[in-house]
Parts: structure tokens; sequence; C-alpha cells
């Protein structure tokens, strides 16, 4: 395939360990994928980071990275040039609340903390990152998304998904309950927004098509990403994580790299070069 974009996620995907471009999953340092970065400049492949960070976070990034756009919040906001004229999708906000943000109408209805009561030691704020988030609540915990789903539908707040977003390290910090499993990052936004939505508006803005398209992420959040382009990649780390091999293997335009973190980012941008 002819790609002419490259959506890709940023942690766990291009970046490793503690966000370091410059290190493999098992932090030792490597050039791979800096060199595959700017093979990819130089082959007039544009290059668009698509993250849950905020939108000032993957602007910044993007700087950094010389990408050509930055899609934030999993697909929420969507820049492009300089970045100053966002274009933000609403999903299934309701028009009733007008141009107020998705946060702002959760903050009124108090249904971050009733969630988080429900879910005692389960889930709770992803603080400090949290507080500069309009489109998301930005979670962390061990909960079933699909039953947190239904609980939102009982409350009348249906209009809302908790998507997930994938592991990250325990802390002391935390105040979940002890579990050998690895806790996870949730965003808790209205449905109809997503990454691969996203990525269709920003295809269309760009007159291109998905076949002009390939995407790399690691996460289950990442998987929507799918049918927004020709060809999905998921990093060796995500591919391994329970559950995500039956998901996977349902997507028929889905591959698998060999290496983790930023060592498979480059196979899979070389891949299309």
């Amino acid at each position: 395939m002819s790609v002419r974009v490259v959506y890709t996620d940023l942690d766990g995907t291009m970046v490793g360990p503690r966000g370091s471009f410059w290190h493999t999953a098992g932090r030792e340092l490597t050039d791979g994928p800096a060199a595959a970065l700017l093979d990819l400049h130089r082959a007039g492949v544009a290059l668009v980071l698509v993250s849950g960070r905020t939108y000032e976070q993957v602007v910044e990034a993007a700087r950094i990275f010389a990408a050509d756009g930055a899609i934030a919040e999993l697909g929420a906001t969507i820049g492009w040039g300089s970045g100053r004229t966002p274009h933000r999708l609403r999903g299934e906000l309701p028009e009733r609340y007008g141009d107020r943000t998705p946060m702002d109408v959760m903050a009124e209805l108090g249904v971050v903390e009733e969630l988080i009561a429900a879910h005692a030691g389960r889930l709770e704020w992803h603080a400090p990152w949290h507080t500069t988030h309009d489109s998301d609540a930005l979670l962390r915990g061990r909960v079933d998304s699909l039953g947190v789903d239904a609980w939102l539908a009982e409350q009348g707040a249906g209009w809302l998904t908790l998507k997930d977003n994938g592991a990250i390290p325990a802390s002391s910090r935390f105040g979940l309950h002890d579990d050998p499993a690895p806790p996870r990052v949730y965003h808790l936004m209205p449905r109809g927004i997503s990454k691969g939505a996203a990525i269709a508006w920003d295809l269309e803005r760009r007159g291109l098509s998905p076949d002009d398209a390939i995407a790399i992420g690691d996460s289950v959040s990442d998987l929507d990403m799918a049918p927004a382009v020709g060809r999905l990649w998921i990093t060796a780390n995500g591919a391994g994580v329970d559950g995500m091999t039956g998901l996977v293997a349902a997507i028929p335009n889905v591959a698998v790299t060999d290496g983790p973190m930023g060592e498979g980012w480059a196979q899979a941008v070389r891949a299309n070069l």
C-alpha cells in the first residue's frame, strides 16, 4: 500500500519507558525509532500523533517530533498546522448542553464522583494529570469497562462510556486496593468520540482515503483506529496483554509487530515506506 499518513499513539507505542524515545522496553539505549522517524520524514509521509494526553501536551510533542498534526484526549480534539484552531468532536454529548465541554457537564451532574464512590478502592482520578482534561475524565484503577457502561446507562448517563487506555505501573501514591494485576488508565467520555472517528475526520479534511493511511498503537482504545485506516499495527507489548490476543485476531487489517514499544513502532514505520 502507498502510505501518505502515519497516525500513531504515543505512550507505550512510539515512546517507551517513562516516555523515552531513546530506550527499549528493557531500558537499553537505541536510535532505531529515531532513524525510522527520519526516514519517514525524508519520504514525505505525514506523521500525526494520536494520544490520550491533553491537546497542549500532544501539540508540544508534535513540535518535537516534527509531526503534521495532533489528535488528543482519545480523539476529542484534532489540530494541524500551528494547532491554534483545533476541531472538537462532540460525539453523543446531548445538544441541550450547547457548547459546554464534556468535563463541565460531568462536573455539574456529579457523575464521576458517583462512579468512583460506586467502585471504592477500584477506581480513582488519575491525579495529577486529570486536572487539565476538557473532554474526558481521566481515571485509573481496575474495573470492568462494560460493567461501568451498564451502570452509566442505569444512571441515565448512557451517552457516556468508559474507555480502557492500557496498563500503568502501580505506585504507593495510588489509593487503590492491593491487587497483583497492574492498574489501568480509563477515559470517561461521550460515546461517538474515538481515535478512529478523529482519524476519519482528519483524512476527509486532507482529501485522502483509509488506504492512504496506517495507524500504530498498543491498547484496546487503539483498536478503534482499525476501521479508519488501511492497516493498524499493534506493538508486541500491547498484543501480549490479557484479552488483547482475541480482539486483535478478530480484526482483519490488524498486524502485530515483533518488537515492543519503540522497536515495534520502527518496524511498523519501515514496513510501510
